[in-house]
């Protein structure tokens, strides 16, 4: 028989897209359950993953009575069902599931610290999450920090004096090199693509892809590409993803220069962002924290360079001045510098780039990660 594994986060979409096509295979080897609150794609992964998924609604927000609720749920359900691992991804579900699972007696408990939020924050809130982040390592029995970074900060930090493990070389899931593969789009491709979103063959596409967010750098983003376009009229820049008004507003003003400002291509979330990866000549993620960001990943695959900020995960993945720049953290003149630097030899970014593609597939490819974590849910005996 079968050893259960239960995959906790607090959204549904956590499971889908960042653990695609891990669930399928590890359920091979185990009876693999997801967890995470009510929505839509609890029967996309039931579809896509061929598992079963169940609903405990766990809040992204500080919420004590919900949050006593949800913890004494996942507390009857371990209880009920006694699995043999839980393996959490996220921050709140995490708190919530470690310790949980701690009460109920579950064997072997997980918890993989995709990023860290306290870092980057002050006062009371820092001393908080620090405090919750203690929480999870003293319930859970084993803690996998996502890459180098997260490992540095969990250490500098004194969240625990357990082992800390990075499974493979980082990464919660790898990147699909057939999935995310640029020879998928010819230029014929390409062209249509530029066609429909007003974009001509002769200009030069930036790119960012995630969360339309304050702590994404977008402020310093807009900054910067409104300087760029005073040197280069035919700069346009295309941003793929949903906005996050309610939990990490931008300045009005940036919202307005957004709007209004014709060089700037918002297209909203995106099921499929391989066709905007394939017309950009470079990305630019100027984010303030990170964990281990997949887009870097996805980006690479695609042959493209990157612009980074100097932040856990994105300067394990970029290599200065080999697949990308990085730059300081919140610096909109470091960030305009390194873009007119591309701007001077464009050439050089038009199509994807093979050494970029082959330096990602050498560490992250999925069948890898994937291996490297059956690995370690076999050593739990």
């Amino acid at each position: 028989m079968k050893r259960k594994l239960f995959r906790i986060a607090a959204a549904p979409g956590s499971l889908a897209v960042l653990l695609n096509g891990q669930l399928r295979y590890m359920n091979d080897f185990f009876d693999v359950t997801g967890v995470a609150s009510e929505g839509s794609q609890h029967q996309t992964i039931r579809d896509s993953e061929g598992i079963r998924t169940v609903v405990v609604n766990i809040d992204r927000k500080i919420n004590l009575w919900a949050d006593i609720v949800s913890l004494y749920k996942l507390f009857v359900l371990f209880k009920k069902e006694k699995p043999d691992i839980i393996h959490s991804i996220t921050p709140k579900a995490g708190l919530l599931s470690m310790v949980a699972g701690y009460l109920a007696g579950v064997p072997y408990r997980l918890h993989t610290f995709t990023g860290l939020v306290f870092p980057t924050q002050q006062g009371l809130i820092k001393h908080m999450l620090i405090f919750f982040d203690r929480i999870i390592c003293f319930c859970a029995t084993h803690i996998y920090p996502e890459g180098r970074g997260v490992k540095k900060d969990l250490t500098a930090y004194k969240i625990t004096r357990k082992p800390l493990k990075i499974i493979g070389h980082g990464n919660v899931n790898g990147i699909d090199l057939d999935h995310f593969d640029p020879m998928l789009y010819p230029s014929n491709i390409q062209k249509e693509i530029r066609k429909n979103l007003h974009i001509d063959e002769s200009d030069f596409i930036w790119s960012f892809v995630g969360r339309i967010g304050f702590d994404k750098g977008i402020e310093e983003m807009i900054t910067s590409f409104v300087q760029v376009q005073k040197e280069s009229k035919n700069s346009k820049l295309l941003l793929v993803g949903p906005y996050e008004k309610d939990m990490d507003p931008l300045p009005p003003s940036i919202e307005k220069e957004i709007e209004e400002n014709e060089g700037i291509i918002s297209v909203g979330w995106q099921q499929d962002v391989r066709p905007y990866f394939a017309i950009s000549n470079v990305f630019v993620f100027p984010s303030y924290r990170e964990g281990f960001p997949n887009v870097l990943l996805q980006a690479g695959a695609m042959g493209k360079y990157s612009i980074v900020t100097n932040i856990n995960g994105s300067n394990e993945i970029i290599e200065d001045g080999i697949n990308g720049t990085i730059i300081p953290v919140k610096n909109s003149d470091a960030l305009t510098h390194a873009m007119l630097n591309c701007l001077n030899t464009p050439s050089d970014y038009f199509g994807s780039n093979p050494k970029y593609r082959q330096l990602i597939s050498e560490k992250y490819s999925q069948q890898f990660v994937w291996s490297e974590q059956l690995k370690e849910y076999r050593l739990l005996k």
